[in-house]
């Protein structure tokens, strides 16, 4: 009897000592849980402190503040660095002071443009082109000569010779055209120039006739949308003369065009402007 009990008082014994080891694990289940599939790591982001230093908050200012000064300094900036580094740079390289202009006007545009006249008291829609109102015009070269041709025929420029010129289909406002320097000798009927005026931006308009003065070449110029030579002239002075541009207002030739990509520079001066900042530095 005495070997039963204690064999059942052993037997007790491991029942209840193996108890609690299960609901240990048990309980360690519950707390610990896996995570299924890949797991998660959470950063917390720690905010940037300010800098105390003058060079420090300087730095803060223009690259991680984002009120309203710190945009209008870094277009300030964007402007100095374009107008003082960037284009003397490509200008040294190319030769020419002017070695990027933007298009900001349509008088080099092969297709019609539309022009409003107030007349008989109320406002008429034209589209034109080199003066001209065609009705069935569809664009292209060859539809260009149809309606515009007879000018250059008068200066003994034939569509084949035109067909051979530089960029002979135009180029529209907004494209960016690239210039290289270029000595007048050089400079032959048909290139396309930018040269300067009267007029507050530079003229880019191609050259239909040169002549060699002895002392030096005069050229003119017309825009291919425009109806002839452009001669303005304001209070006995002449603004814009196209049949006489002397070369050493010469500032470079046209060598190739960048569509559309020109808008970029229009919209930046014109917010300039609204802005003010653009007549701190003409």
């Amino acid at each position: 009897m005495d070997k039963e009990k204690t064999t059942s008082q052993e037997e007790s014994e491991e029942r209840a000592s193996e108890e609690p080891i299960k609901e240990t694990r048990k309980e360690r289940r519950k707390k610990v849980v896996k995570p299924k599939g890949k797991k998660l790591t959470t950063f917390s982001k720690k905010e940037k402190k300010k800098p105390k230093t003058l060079l420090g908050k300087i730095w803060y200012f223009i690259w991680e503040d984002n009120s309203v000064w710190s945009w209008l300094a870094n277009i300030v900036i964007a402007f100095v660095l374009i107008k003082f580094v960037v284009y003397p740079v490509l200008g040294g390289m190319f030769g020419t002071g002017l070695p990027i202009v933007a298009v900001v006007s349509g008088s080099m545009e092969h297709k019609l443009s539309t022009h409003y006249d107030p007349s008989l008291g109320k406002i008429m829609l034209y589209e034109t082109i080199c003066g001209k109102f065609p009705t069935d015009y569809k664009g292209g070269f060859d539809e260009y000569w149809r309606v515009c041709g007879a000018w250059y025929e008068e200066k003994n420029i034939t569509k084949s010779m035109f067909r051979d010129f530089p960029m002979h289909n135009g180029f529209n406002k907004g494209d960016i055209i690239i210039l290289f320097g270029a000595k007048p000798e050089n400079i032959a009927v048909g290139d396309i120039i930018v040269f300067q005026s009267g007029r507050q931006y530079p003229i880019i308009h191609r050259v239909v006739e040169k002549r060699n003065t002895g002392s030096q070449y005069v050229f003119q110029t017309k825009g291919d949308h425009n109806p002839d030579s452009v001669k303005d002239i304001r209070n006995n002075i002449p603004v814009l003369d196209e049949f006489n541009i002397s070369e050493r207002y010469v500032i470079g030739k046209a060598v190739f065009k960048i569509p559309l990509l020109g808008w970029l520079k229009i919209w930046f001066v014109d917010l300039m402007k609204l802005t003010g900042i653009y007549y701190l530095f003409v």
